[in-house]
C-alpha cells in the first residue's frame, strides 16, 4: 500500500507555509525599518542639536546600533533555533522584536523625560536587532528546507519579499499621513501611529506563527548540535562565513540605500517633498517584489553563479552615474527612475544570493552560519549604510556619495562569488545539498 503524501508535501499546504512564515517575516521587518524610514521626526523628539546633521547623525547611530546586535542574535538566537526547531525559535524572534516596537512607540520624548527618552529609544533598537539578528536565517532556511526540488531559489526569495511588503505598507502609511496631518502633527505624534500600527498586527502573526509545522528536514535530522558543537562547526568553516559576510554586502548595502534610507534622501538632500519621497520608497518596493522571485527563479534554471556574477559589475559600473545624473537635476521623476533601476541590480542579485548562502552552510549549523554571516556583514556595513551615506554627502560635497558605497558593497559581491565558486566548490555542495534534503 502507498503512503499517501504527507499535509507537508501538499502544493496548497506549502503555500500556507509560506505566508504563515514570511507574515513573521513581514511585521519584524516593518517594526525595524520604520526607525529608519522616519529618521528625521525621531532625530528631532530624541535627539534634538542645533544641527541637523548632528541629529541625522545620532538617528543613524541609532539605527545602527540595532545591527550591532545582530551577529550576537545570530549566534545565541540561530543557535537555539537550530537545536529546538525553526518554528520554536522563530517564536521567540518575534516576541523580542514585538518588545523592541512597542518600547519605541510608547516612550515620551526627550522634552519630557530628558536622557532618559534616547536611552529607552536605544534599548528598543537593540532588542529588536538581538531579533533580527536570527529571524532572516531562520526563516531563509525554512524556506530553503520545506522548497519543492529545483526551486529553492523562488521559494527563497520570498523572504526579502515579505521585507518589500512592509515597505509598501510603511511608506503607504506614511504618503498617508502626510497627506492628512499637518508637518508639525507628524513631527510631535504622528510619526508614532505606524509603530503601533506594527504593534497591533502582533497578536495576528503570533496565531499564524504558531500553527506551522516543522520542516522535514529538520525533523530528520538524527542529531541537533549543542551549543558548543555549534561554535566548533562555525570556527572550523570561518572562511565559508567570511565569504558568505561579503556575498551578502550588496544586498543590505542596496537594500537600504534604496528604501531605507530613501526618505531622509530625498527631503533632506535632494530637498524633495515627502510625499514624493515616500511614494518613489512604495515603487521601488513594488519593483523588488517584481524583480526578487524573478531573480531566485532564473537561478533555479541557470544556476546561482551566473545571476551573481553578471549583477555585480552592472551595479558597479552603474551606481555613482545614476545618482550623479539624479544630483545634477533632482526632481520626482528622476529620483523614481534611478531608485527604478537599482531596484533591479538588487532584487535579481538578492533572488539568487538567499538560496546561495542557505547551500554553502553545513547542513547542521544552517541558521546559525546564515544568520552570522548575514548579521556580521549588516552590522559592519550594511546596516550604516544611511550614516554613511550621510557622512559621505558631507565630507566629499556630493550628494551622488552613496553611489561609491554601492560600488564598493557590489565588489565585495563580486568576490565573495569568485571564491565561494571557483572550481565549482559551490556547485558541487549545492547538488549535495539537494539530494540530501528531498
Amino acid at each position: 500500500m502507498v503512503p499517501a503524501p504527507s499535509p507537508e508535501r501538499h502544493p496548497t499546504s506549502k503555500l500556507g507555509a509560506v505566508l504563515r512564515m514570511t507574515s513573521g517575516n513581514f511585521l519584524e521587518q516593518f517594526d525595524f525599518f520604520l526607525f529608519g524610514f522616519y529618521a528625521t521626526q525621531i532625530s528631532n523628539v530624541f535627539f534634538p542639536s542645533t544641527s541637523e546633521f548632528a541629529s541625522l547623525m545620532l538617528t543613524f547611530a541609532v539605527f545602527g546600533a540595532g545591527f550591532l546586535m545582530q551577529p550576537l542574535g545570530a549566534i545565541v538566537l540561530g543557535t537555539y533555533i537550530d537545536k529546538v526547531g525553526r518554528r520554536k525559535g522563530l517564536i521567540v524572534t518575534l516576541s523580542m522584536m514585538a518588545s523592541g516596537t512597542i518600547l519605541i512607540a510608547a516612550v515620551p520624548g526627550y522634552a519630557t523625560i530628558g536622557l532618559v527618552a534616547p536611552a529607552l529609544v536605544f534599548i528598543g533598537r537593540l532588542l529588536q536587532g538581538f531579533s533580527a539578528g536570527a529571524e532572516l536565517g531562520g526563516v531563509s532556511v525554512y524556506l530553503a528546507e520545506m522548497a519543492t526540488p529545483g526551486r529553492k531559489g523562488f521559494y527563497t526569495s520570498w523572504q526579502s519579499a515579505s521585507q518589500q511588503l512592509s515597505i509598501v505598507l510603511a511608506a503607504a502609511l506614511g504618503y498617508g499621513l502626510n497627506n492628512s496631518l499637518s508637518t508639525y502633527a507628524i513631527s510631535a505624534w504622528g510619526w508614532r501611529i505606524p509603530f503601533f500600527v506594527g504593534c497591533g498586527i502582533v497578536p495576528f502573526v503570533f496565531l499564524l506563527r504558531r500553527s506551522l509545522q516543522e520542516t522535514e528536514t529538520y525533523l530528520a535530522q538524527r542529531h541537533h548540535p549543542s551549543t558548543r558543537e555549534v561554535f566548533c562547526t562555525i570556527l572550523k568553516n570561518w572562511r565559508v562565513v567570511l565569504s558568505g559576510m561579503l556575498l551578502v554586502a550588496m544586498t543590505t548595502t542596496t537594500f537600504y540605500l534604496i528604501t531605507v534610507y530613501t526618505p531622509t534622501f530625498g527631503k533632506a538632500v535632494l530637498k524633495l517633498s515627502t510625499a514624493d519621497s515616500l511614494l518613489v520608497t512604495l515603487c521601488v518596493a513594488l519593483s523588488n517584489l517584481i524583480w526578487l522571485p524573478i531573480g531566485g527563479a532564473l537561478s533555479d534554471r541557470t544556476g546561482r553563479k551566473p545571476i551573481l556574477m553578471a549583477i555585480t559589475p552592472l551595479a558597479m559600473a552603474t551606481a555613482y552615474p545614476a545618482l550623479s545624473w539624479l544630483a545634477f537635476a533632482p526632481s520626482f521623476l528622476r529620483m523614481l527612475g534611478v531608485l527604478l533601476w537599482l531596484s533591479f541590480p538588487f532584487g535579481m542579485y538578492n533572488g539568487a544570493m538567499v538560496a546561495a548562502l542557505t547551500e554553502v552552510m553545513p547542513k547542521n549549523v544552517r541558521v546559525a552560519g546564515f544568520s552570522l554571516a548575514y548579521s556580521l556583514e549588516t552590522a559592519l556595513f550594511g546596516g550604516f549604510t544611511p550614516a554613511i551615506s550621510t557622512y559621505l554627502i558631507q565630507a566629499m560635497a556630493d550628494k551622488a556619495a552613496p553611489g561609491y558605497w554601492l560600488s564598493i558593497a557590489a565588489a565585495c559581491g563580486l568576490f565573495a562569488t569568485l571564491v565561494l565558486y571557483r572550481g565549482g566548490d559551490a556547485d558541487k555542495r549545492s547538488e549535495t545539498v539537494a539530494v540530501m534534503d528531498r
